[in-house]
């Protein structure tokens, strides 16, 4: 679960997180990505929290591919979401999205849930932090 910039640290006798990491060191230039949301190059609002958080993902990946960067790159995210509820209850759907876009790969991550984000009809917000070559 290492990038080429990335190395994820393992706490001696604690288990393995599953679908994160408790750290990771990065070397390199790093990259900070605002906060994506769910909208596509058109516009477009996903029409449920599944669609939103690939659609965000999405739009993670497209800032760091600028940078020049991969997935394996990202050492950490926040998701920031409006139905905590509701992502609790798409663990499938939102795994799948994961693993299209990530495979193995697990960074940092934090989830909060809020009580709103700036777009209207937002309802997941993503931020990361990436390792650049």
């Amino acid at each position: 679960m290492s990038g080429s910039n990335i190395s994820v640290v393992a706490v001696p006798g604690w288990p393995r997180p599953k679908g994160y990491a408790n750290g990771v060191i990065g070397t390199g230039r790093t990259l900070h990505v605002a906060g994506q949301i769910g909208v596509d190059t058109e516009g477009n609002l996903g029409e449920s929290l599944v669609e939103q958080f690939a659609i965000a993902l999405d739009n993670v990946l497209a800032v760091v591919g600028a940078a020049g960067g991969a997935a394996t790159d990202i050492a950490s995210m926040t998701v920031y979401v409006t139905d905590m509820e509701g992502y609790r209850n798409s663990p499938g759907g939102l795994g799948a999205v994961w693993r299209e876009r990530f495979g193995k790969h697990f960074p940092t991550m934090a989830l909060v849930g809020v009580a709103d984000l700036y777009e209207r009809g937002a309802v997941v917000e993503i931020q990361a932090i990436a390792h650049l070559a």
